[in-house]
């Protein structure tokens, strides 16, 4: 397990969403994790609900909020927001979906909100993003 998280603690300094991108490994390795992922990748466009989450995750709010924190290093918001952002990216990539509809996809109300979101997290726009910045 050691050397698991040594290899993520290095440091990387190309600009990249890998900030974003919770290993897979990590975040299968224990089930209610998973469980929380699952239910989070389903619901992008509905919006977030601790309660909702952490029951579809068969656990306490409290307790899935320290698993993701110990396990992710992430409370789980931060983590659904994060799927969001990244299901956004693979939208932009991938297809002809105005920012509009992208936004919409992934739960925020436009995308004036979905353009400052990917500024501020990626340092990016969504030209660049398209284009496979």
């Amino acid at each position: 397990m050691a050397k698991v998280v040594a290899r993520y603690l290095l440091v990387e300094t190309r600009s990249s969403q890998a900030e974003f991108v919770i290993p897979d490994h990590l975040a299968h390795a224990d089930p209610m994790v998973e469980r929380f992922e699952c239910w989070a990748r389903r619901r992008l466009a509905q919006g977030f609900s601790l309660a909702e989450a952490a029951s579809a995750a068969g656990t306490s709010e409290r307790t899935l909020a320290r698993r993701l924190q110990s396990v992710l290093g992430k409370t789980p918001l931060s983590y659904f927001q994060d799927l969001r952002v990244e299901h956004a990216v693979h939208l932009l990539r991938t297809g002809n979906a105005s920012v509009d509809q992208v936004a919409a996809q992934v739960g925020y109300s436009d995308g004036v909100t979905l353009r400052a979101l990917l500024r501020r997290k990626l340092g990016r726009g969504v030209r660049e993003l398209r284009r496979g910045g």
